[in-house]
């Protein structure tokens, strides 16, 4: 029997790939299944479906190809070149297909699941691995996949769908967020020890306008917050440097650069003094926010939970 290649395919050469794909998907088990028995009766009883239904389905699927896959001996069937050649890529994507449900899978259960988790950098040293070892007491195999970003970074990952939950400040108010307000954080004028209000504990923001800033970028929740609050104090702050890390900061203050607003730090720095700041109220919220409407795994529901009930407990004191 010489089998040739068809004369009339039912996909035209100019369909699209994508209609293509729709179109063979559905059958290329079947056609593996086929393929790994040659045998059609055989093969319908391993994968529980009718014989006339796979029989249908490897029609359709040389009909759609314009190609024989198949020589057919009665029942028994053997692979032509160019079904050799289907099946080592067909093969190769099913694998794949299965692969990636049994990651899924993986992902979503209870016990073992993955959550992808965003956090402030300020968040880093102390509240979040706090979090994640006490959440972990009940849900010791729950899996983390954590980013380390400012606020605006963060909530564009959970409009691509890269994070399930993000600890966030300011708390963001968005129509397809959810956010909620867990805690608040009080900042500080940051001063070198030798600065001439390194003496005192308290201070009106309004003192240190005439003093060089260094901050966050922009962009920053905390350089937003750290603009509106001078504002607030009456003056625009002079900026002598612009970074990314609030530990950077003090060290610069250390450094004799200038003066900062920062959260409190994980571990006291030498070369600063922290100054508790009265007038305007210096400080801000924390919250964890999520794209409204995902559907939430077994386990990022947990973890979700979980940050909800420290609501005015989540920092560390």
């Amino acid at each position: 029997m010489v089998h040739q290649q068809r004369s009339e395919p039912h996909l035209s050469p100019s369909s699209d790939t994508e209609d293509m794909v729709m179109s063979l998907a559905p059958r290329l088990a079947y056609f593996a299944g086929v393929a790994r028995t040659e045998h059609v009766t055989r093969a319908a009883q391993e994968m529980n479906v009718p014989q006339s239904t796979l029989s249908r389905a490897m029609v359709r699927l040389e009909r759609d190809l314009g190609v024989d896959l198949f020589a057919r001996r009665g029942r028994t069937v053997s692979l032509t070149p160019a079904g050799r050649t289907f099946l080592t890529s067909v093969e190769r994507a099913l694998a794949e297909v299965g692969k990636a449900a049994d990651e899924v899978r993986a992902d979503a259960d209870a016990a073992t699941g993955k959550v992808a988790f965003g956090f402030l950098h300020t968040m880093g040293a102390e509240t979040v691995p706090g979090l994640i070892h006490a959440f972990r007491a009940d849900h010791p195999r729950v899996r983390f996949s954590l980013v380390q970003n400012y606020g605006e970074a963060m909530i564009e990952r959970l409009r691509t769908g890269e994070l399930d939950l993000c600890l966030t400040s300011p708390v963001p108010d968005a129509p397809d967020l959810v956010a909620r307000r867990l805690d608040e954080q009080k900042l500080r004028l940051v001063v070198p020890a030798d600065h001439r209000l390194a003496a005192r504990r308290r201070v009106r923001l309004a003192e240190a306008a005439d003093e060089t800033f260094v901050t966050l970028e922009p962009g920053y929740g905390l350089r937003r917050i750290t603009d509106d609050l001078c504002k607030e104090a009456g003056f625009r702050p002079r900026v002598a440097f612009e970074g990314e890390e609030a530990e950077t900061l003090r060290g610069l203050v250390a450094a004799g650069l200038g003066v900062a607003l920062l959260p409190p730090p994980a571990v006291a720095r030498p070369g600063v003094v922290e100054l508790t700041v009265t007038s305007p109220r210096a400080a801000r919220e924390i919250g964890v926010a999520w794209l409204d409407g995902h559907p939430d795994t077994p386990p990022v529901a947990a973890f979700k939970k979980f940050l909800l009930s420290r609501r005015g407990n989540l920092l560390p004191t």
